[in-house]
This record gives C-alpha cells, structure tokens and sequence, in this order.
C-alpha cells in the first residue's frame, strides 16, 4: 500500500462558523493502482486532492504515505516529499511560458539537485515518451493545449514518483486531446505508475481501474452506494448543462 487515509475530516472558518468540506474519508490505495474520483463542484474533490498531495492538511483525522506519518512532518520535509514522491498534473498545465518543453520538465529534477547533463537526459526521456520528442525546445505558446498538458505529464514523471496526482488533466481540452492523454496515462499505468485522478466527467473517470465518489464531503466506492453515485452523476450531468448554456 502506497498510501492511507483515515477518518479525515477537513474543516474551513468563515467568521465565527466552521464549515466541513470533507467528513470521515478513508482511502487506502496500493502501488500500481489507477483511481478516478469523480464529483460536482463543491464536493469536496479538491480538498481531497491537496491532502493527499501534502498541500494541505486535515482538521483531524491521520495520514500515512510510503510508510511515513504526513502529519509528523514539518514544512520543509512536506516540500521534500512533494518533490520527490508526488507528480502533479493540474487542469491549468501551470508551465514557465518564457521556458521551454524541455525546460519546463527540467524543474523538478533542478530542485532535486540532479546535475545538469543528467536532468537534461532524463527531461528528454520523459518528452519522447509522451510523444514529444519533436517539441523540446518550443515554448508551451507554441504548443496546443493536448501538447501542453503532455508536457505537464512529463515533468510529473521526471523524478518517477510513487504517485501521479492529476486534478481534472482533460477539463480545458476537446475530447480528442482528453482522450489522448487518457492513452498516455494508461500506458505509465501499465509501466507500474500509481496515478489518482480527479474528475467531474464520467467518461473520463471510466478510464480508471478503480473509481470512487464524493459527493458533499463523502467518498463512496461504486459498490458502497448506487444511490449516492446516481445524485452525484445527476448533479455533474446538471453542471455541465448549464456550462453548455450559451451567455447572452
């Protein structure tokens, strides 16, 4: 097992109130696992994803990564574990604009302390293997929005983390461009990558071996709760509806 979550509880003030976002969830997810969490806005989903990717920490609740208490850590070791053993893949790309493909998958490895002629092989290694090969040294305005995202995976890869986290990865690409990152991250899948996705698509979310639902702070499995999986299938289905309404 790569990772637990135990009764954790996330609580946010406003004023004087305190406002749950996530309410008892417990997770356990095992090396080589490929896992979509898929839920409306508002569920909790991106609470959920900066805990287990050491952004944030819960209200109360514990936390074991690879064998280590997160909660036990200070600043300093949390940003030493993100570096090393978390990849993140975010739905913005979040790339240096002014820094090249290459470049850009170089970032981890710099602040790894991995000698130059080392990280460029390794950044190279990881664009070919995302398809890439060719783009190295444009700049993320000279690539599509796909290409972008391709990149993003790379500098996820680079340090070959324990774990991909990737927080709505096709959510500002057409379906073709999603559907082609969905292959590459089937293909780290089948290379022993252990990859957590969240999502409010449900085509996307199928892609995964293992799928759960949060729904109001709450994680489901499939089998935990058809009830609680259909609401929240209805509430996405709604939200995409009406971001599908044209504005006037």
């Amino acid at each position: 097992m790569i990772l637990e979550l135990s009764h954790i509880y996330k609580n946010y003030s406003q004023g004087k109130l305190d406002v749950p976002v996530l309410k008892d969830v417990s997770l356990e997810v095992n090396k080589g696992d490929f896992l979509s969490i898929m839920g409306p806005s508002g569920s909790g989903k991106s609470t959920l994803m900066n805990i287990i990717g050491c952004l944030d920490l819960p209200t109360s609740g514990s936390y074991i990564f690879d064998g280590e208490d997160v909660l036990k850590k200070n600043d300093k070791s949390l940003a030493e574990m993100r570096n090393k053993k978390i990849g993140f893949v975010f739905q913005t790309f979040n790339l240096l604009p002014r820094e090249t493909a290459l470049e850009n998958v170089e970032l981890p490895l710099i602040y790894a302390g991995v000698h130059q002629k080392e990280r460029r092989r390794i950044a190279a290694e990881m664009l070919e293997k995302v398809g890439l090969a060719d783009r190295m040294n444009f700049r993320p305005t000279q690539l599509s929005g796909g290409q972008q995202q391709r990149v993003a995976i790379a500098r996820a890869m680079a340090n070959h983390p324990d774990v991909i986290l990737a927080d709505e990865p096709t959510g500002a690409l057409d379906s073709k461009s999603g559907e082609q990152i969905m292959e590459i991250f089937h293909m780290l899948n089948g290379e022993g990558a252990t990859i957590i996705m969240i999502t409010h698509e449900a085509s996307i979310a199928e892609h995964a071996g293992r799928k759960m639902m949060i729904l109001d702070g709450e994680l489901y499995s499939r089998e935990e709760s058809t009830a609680k999986e259909a609401a929240a299938e209805k509430a996405v289905q709604e939200e995409a509806a009406l971001e599908e309404v044209p504005h006037e």
